[in-house]
C-alpha cells in the first residue's frame, strides 16, 4: 500500500513493563507510586496514554496485585495531567517448561498459569480506557519460556474487556496475530474499528526490519488505529517510522532503557524526544482527550474516597 504519512500522532509512554529490567536502570519504577509518578511526568511531556504494569515494590518482579493496580490508577486519576490509562492484561500466560528432555512438569516457581477471568481481574477493577490483548502464544529469547494465549482464552478475554466498556489494544507480535485479531472482529468479539500495537524486534516475534514492518502495517485494516514500537536502539527510529507509514508511537522503559549510548534514560525524556521526532516531522502530537474522540473512549472519573 502507498505510504501515508499520519499527521495527527499520540504518543504512548509504556512505563514499566514486565521484564526483568529492574536491576539494569535506577529509572525503572516499582513501587505503584514510583510507577504512577513516572506516567503523570511523561504525560506533561507530551504522552496522550500510559501503558502501566505493577512490580512489587521490594524486589521489582512483575506483579498482578490488584491493590497496587488499583493504587496506581488512583494516582494518575487523581493527578493534575490528562492522560488516558492503558493497563497491561497480558500476565498469567506465562508456562516454563522443565527442559527440552523432560518438559513435564512445568518449572512450576516460574510458571504463572491463570484463567481469563483472573486475568482481567484488574480490569473489571479499575476500568482502564484501554487494555492489552496480545493476540497469540509468543516465544521469547529464554529457552524453555512461552508467553501463552490460547485462542479459547483470548475469545474469553476480548468478551470479557468489550463487556466492561475497555478498549482491547490488540499486542500484534507477528502477522498471524493481526489475522486472528480480525477474526476476533468478525466474530463480533472486539468491535471494529479495532486499535492495534505493532510490535517489533522482540524475540521471537517480527523482526524489526523494515519490510517485515511494512507487512505488519498492510495487514491492518484501513479503518484500524495503529501504533507501533522497537526494541532498544531502534526505538525512536521507529517513532519515525510509525508516523510516516501513518500510524502513531510507543515508547518508554518498558521497551528501551537509553536515552543515548551511555546515558540511561527516565521516561519523560524518551517521550520528549518522540515528540520532538514527530513534530520535526511536520506531525502534530494530539492529547489525551483528542485520543478519547479518536477512539471512542469515555474518561473515567477518580473514585470517590
Amino acid at each position: 500500500m502507498p505510504l501515508e504519512m499520519n499527521r495527527e500522532v499520540f504518543i504512548t509512554c509504556a512505563v514499566t513493563g514486565s521484564g526483568g529490567t529492574q536491576d539494569r536502570s535506577p529509572h525503572v519504577p516499582r513501587s505503584p507510586k514510583q510507577i504512577a509518578d513516572s506516567a503523570i511526568a511523561a504525560a506533561k511531556a507530551g504522552a496522550a496514554i500510559v501503558h502501566c504494569h505493577v512490580r512489587d515494590p521490594e524486589t521489582g518482579t512483575p506483579s498482578r496485585d490488584l491493590a497496587m493496580y488499583r493504587e496506581v490508577t488512583d494516582r494518575i486519576r487523581d493527578a493534575e495531567v490528562d492522560v488516558v490509562l492503558n493497563l497491561t492484561a497480558g500476565m498469567g500466560g506465562d508456562i516454563v517448561f522443565g527442559g527440552v528432555e523432560s518438559p513435564f512438569p512445568v518449572n512450576a516457581a516460574a510458571t504463572d498459569m491463570i484463567g481469563a477471568t483472573e486475568r482481567v481481574a484488574h480490569i473489571a477493577e479499575c476500568l482502564p480506557e484501554i487494555c492489552t490483548l496480545d493476540c497469540g502464544t509468543m516465544n521469547f529469547a529464554e529457552a524453555d519460556y512461552v508467553m501463552t494465549n490460547t485462542p479459547g482464552a483470548l475469545r474469553a478475554m476480548g468478551q470479557m474487556m468489550t463487556d466492561l466498556g475497555v478498549q482491547p489494544e490488540i499486542e500484534a507480535f507477528d502477522t498471524g496475530h493481526l489475522w486472528f485479531a480480525k477474526q476476533l472482529v468478525k466474530e463480533g468479539i472486539l468491535s471494529s474499528p479495532a486499535l492495534v500495537q505493532l510490535c517489533m524486534g522482540v524475540p521471537w516475534g517480527a523482526p524489526d526490519d523494515l519490510n517485515t514492518f511494512m507487512a505488519m502495517v498492510n495487514n491492518v485494516p484501513d479503518d484500524w488505529t495503529f501504533s507501533a514500537f522497537s526494541l532498544g536502539r531502534n526505538q525512536m527510529a521507529y517513532a519515525a517510522a510509525a508516523v510516516l507509514a501513518g500510524g502513531n508511537v510507543r515508547v518508554g522503559l518498558e521497551d528501551n532503557l537509553w536515552l543515548d549510548k551511555g546515558v540511561l534514560a527516565e521516561n519523560w525524556q524518551l517521550v520528549e524526544r518522540a515528540n520532538t521526532v514527530v513534530s520535526n516531522m511536520g506531525a502534530r502530537v494530539i492529547g489525551a482527550q483528542e485520543v478519547r474522540e479518536k477512539l471512542g473512549l469515555t474518561k473515567r472519573a477518580p473514585v470517590a474516597k
